[in-house]
């Protein structure tokens, strides 16, 4: 059997340089674990970054695919299948959406939202709103809603039809409606931007802002949705709905399948013709989405999510006590939580992050301010203590 230097050697030969990748191989997974081509166990936090909500290799959701594989893998969009039909059910029986688009990603579903905004909207209403710090996704549209320059850097010109409003600001958001604006679009809680909630005033405000201009608001709940908050979707706890959101990463824990979700008034202005995707809905990827949007809605777990996302940012509050020169609190929801580091800890970001990985423990640098964790939502209260405790032992270092 290969090994991770076999593997990383044989690797970087054949595919693309876009990821800086970790010198490791991983082989095999199970709930919180993973393991590489060497045999190291490594305690993931970071979960495919937010996308294995049930662990790796779930036992139900392994089994749903595998059955699902031996019946039917893949038919055209011009067909009916039953695990789409019963995921876009579950989806519609809660959440505020009475019509499903899916897709295969997070960005295709953006990708989605944005095109039914603007061919649902008056002619001649085009102009998407989003906020400075955003992620919305790599293609060249969704890159050109996302408010962060650097993510810009090398692909201009950007097309055109995007602004970004100052985080936070209302009166610098109305100020940038016009008569070509048709939707503001918005994460509840910025991920790649630093783990930074929106707080329900400010989304209120946002809500009120749309209903007063005519127009449409889109929430990006890709990395958020699927109890990733502790609640199924994170506008469940803001008091705000939506008009179109999209969501994807932990809908089918580790199968890629994205979802574009809206009312059947606008909804209606796609028609056959208009969008299309045909991977989407695959019924292997659907299958694994019923199985693991039902676990999620079984009782009590979206509680104890909340109830452990309390517990580790407490947990990081107590490592800010003990280092301050290195971090200056936390924050997040449920289990999308961020230690806050202050500009010395800012320019160890990397450094305690490698330290962490070196010792058996992943997690990631968001937003160039903050240390990210986005574990598997079974993840224990005893693992997140194993891991803080560790993170505390390299900091201890990087401060000494």
């Amino acid at each position: 059997m290969s090994n991770n230097t076999e593997l990383k050697k044989r690797g970087d030969a054949v595919i693309v340089g876009s990821y800086a990748r970790y010198p490791a191989a991983m082989v095999s997974g199970l709930g919180c674990k993973l393991t590489d081509a060497d045999g190291k166990e490594y305690l993931d936090f970071l979960a495919g970054i937010a996308v294995c909500a049930l662990g790796h290799c779930h036992p139900q959701v392994s089994e749903t695919i595998c059955r699902q594989a031996q019946k039917l893998v893949h038919v055209s969009n011009l067909y009916y299948t039953e695990p789409q039909i019963e995921l876009a059910e579950l989806i519609c029986q809660h959440s505020f959406a009475e019509k499903v688009f899916f897709c295969n990603s997070g960005a295709e579903a953006n990708e989605a939202a944005i095109k039914l905004a603007r061919i649902y909207s008056p002619q001649g209403r085009y102009k998407i709103i989003s906020l400075a710090g955003s992620f919305h996704g790599r293609t060249l549209a969704t890159v050109a809603a996302t408010g962060q320059p650097k993510f810009h850097e090398g692909f201009e010109p950007m097309p055109g039809g995007f602004c970004y409003a100052p985080f936070g600001d209302l009166e610098a958001l109305e100020a940038m409606v016009d008569e070509t604006t048709c939707a503001i679009l918005c994460e509840p809680l910025q991920g790649e931007g630093g783990v930074r909630p929106l707080v329900k005033e400010y989304l209120a405000g946002i809500r009120a802002l749309c209903d007063k201009h005519g127009l449409l608001l889109i929430f990006d709940e890709i990395q958020t949705g699927m109890g990733r908050t502790g609640t199924l979707f994170a506008y469940e706890q803001l008091g705000v709905e939506p008009d179109i959101m999209s969501m994807a990463k932990a809908i089918g824990n580790g199968m890629p399948i994205g979802a574009m979700v809206t009312k059947s008034e606008i909804a209606a202005a796609f028609v056959p013709g208009t969008h299309a995707s045909t991977f989407g809905g695959n019924p292997v990827a659907t299958a694994a989405g019923v199985t693991t949007m039902n676990i999620i809605l079984e009782d009590g777990f979206l509680h104890d999510v909340l109830d452990k996302g309390v517990y580790f940012r407490d947990l990081l509050v107590g490592l800010a006590k003990k280092f301050p020169a290195l971090v200056t609190g936390s924050r997040g929801m449920g289990l999308i939580v961020a230690a806050v580091l202050t500009e010395k800890g800012i320019s160890h970001g990397t450094a305690i992050v490698n330290a962490m990985f070196e010792r058996g423990y992943l997690m990631n640098f968001a937003g160039n301010s903050v240390l990210r964790f986005v574990p598997p939502l079974i993840v224990t209260k005893a693992e997140i203590d194993e891991f803080v405790t560790v993170l505390a032992e390299v900091m201890a270092e990087i401060d000494s």
